[in-house]
């Protein structure tokens, strides 16, 4: 959500940045509604100055003994035309405030212009691809002849873009989620927390998911209650319509929760195997933070998801979102992408966003530092998402019997330095 009054006070410089983003909203109706309430406004000046000259000299007849009745009468009749613009302004203000709630959050100044993914800016890349001296497999062709991987059986029970696992497909699964979380918490400085996995509507309000983005959510039919798309909901808003200490900041949490999505319009991208997925695990970096430190923050997220990549020695790179690929909430994003030889690409396996006051504004998030309160600055990354980092390590780490060695740090988790299947 943005500031009303600097909304208002900046509307050209936001529109103009506005417009870089893809789909860039239609803000005509707030010119619109601006013209009427500045008309409102100049419109209940005018009679606030006439009452006040009537007035005065209504006190001056007074004084002279006359009968002011027929004054004071219409003095009063401007009074009540005074509360009939006051009141149109405050309904033209909450008019405004929920034509704002849709409004997508402003780029930062540092985001490049540009039309969709081909325009990211690739920041660094790490690690170089391996060269097979054999032809390297999918990780679904790879999953079934291991017989860690079913998604025929997945599809039968519930319907496509499900997985269910087998044997050290379920437990590589495992080891990941304990891994991460234990790599964030030990040596990033990360606060774990177990959020529910359920949410009602003001907290998906609050991270900038409903009203506009309904149709990518699965609802809890006859209840407020919604299955969360990714931790960042539940997580961001432990603090909503709160106010936290100033010195506890920066405050940063981590979680593993399952996600539920729709995949509302990204039907024909990704349908093999298990990239993209109606319910999949994941651990979420979350933070809380002053404004003046956030982008350092973001930078300081984005190794910590990163390092995970590096630990198990995947080759990955970071991009920078440019304005027409970025989130709706978001005012800077990284994504980093991880390679998959079984499609011969990158993949993002974690965005990284910073969205400076935005969800703080819409979830009444503030933080308090000597006399004064303000919105806090949230941030949140995948660290990482736990089944395209299961895709990343069985494409990667294949061997040419069909086996797939285990990385090197995750073999305490696993128990064994090799998967052979079942």
């Amino acid at each position: 959500m943005h500031d009303l009054s600097y909304f208002r006070a900046h509307f050209d410089a936001i529109a103009g940045r506005l417009a870089t983003r893809a789909n860039p909203p239609n803000l005509d109706q707030f010119r619109e509604l601006d013209a009427r309430r500045r008309s409102a406004i100049s419109q209940a000046e005018e009679l606030k100055r006439r009452r006040n000259e009537e007035s005065a000299q209504i006190a001056q007849l007074k004084r002279g003994g006359a009968d002011t009745s027929e004054q004071q009468k219409q003095v009063r009749a401007l009074g009540d035309q005074i509360a009939a613009c006051d009141e149109q302004v405050k309904a033209l203000d909450e008019e405004f405030r929920e034509l704002l709630a849709g409004v997508p959050n402003i780029p930062h100044e540092s985001v490049p212009a540009g039309r969709d993914s081909e325009d990211n800016l690739e920041v660094r890349r790490v690690g170089q691809p391996r060269q097979f001296d054999f032809e390297p497999k999918a990780h679904w062709d790879l999953g079934s002849a291991l017989r860690i991987l079913d998604l025929e059986r997945a599809a039968k029970i519930t319907g496509a873009r499900f997985a269910l696992y087998w044997g050290m497909g379920a437990r590589l699964e495992r080891a990941l989620i304990n891994f991460m979380l234990d790599v964030h918490t030990r040596h990033h400085g990360y606060t774990e927390v177990l959020p529910p996995f359920m949410v009602n509507s003001q907290s998906l309000f609050g991270t900038g998911n409903l009203p506009k983005f309904k149709e990518d959510l699965f609802k809890c039919e006859g209840h407020d209650l919604w299955l969360i798309p990714t931790a960042e909901v539940p997580v961001t808003n432990i603090y909503r319509d709160e106010t936290i200490d100033g010195d506890a900041l920066p405050v940063k949490l981590c979680a593993y929760t399952p996600c539920f999505r729709s995949e509302a319009g990204s039907y024909g991208r990704d349908v093999r195997g298990i990239i993209r997925q109606h319910q999949f695990q994941k651990v979420e970096l979350v933070k809380f933070t002053r404004p003046e430190e956030s982008y350092d923050e973001l930078d300081k997220l984005t190794a910590d998801a990163e390092d995970i990549l590096v630990r198990l020695g995947l080759p990955f790179r970071t991009v920078v979102l440019c304005t027409g690929d970025m989130g709706f909430s978001s005012a800077k994003t990284y994504d980093i992408e991880v390679w998959l030889p079984g499609q011969n690409g990158y993949k993002e396996i974690s965005s990284c966003s910073n969205f400076e006051a935005f969800q703080a504004r819409r979830a009444g998030i503030r933080f308090k530092g000597g006399k004064k309160s303000d919105y806090a600055h949230t941030l949140n990354g995948s660290g990482l998402a736990v089944g395209r980092t299961w895709v990343a390590i069985v494409e990667n780490y294949q061997q040419a019997d069909g086996s797939v060695l285990v990385p090197e740090a995750l073999r305490p988790y696993l128990g064994t330095d090799v998967i052979r299947g079942r």
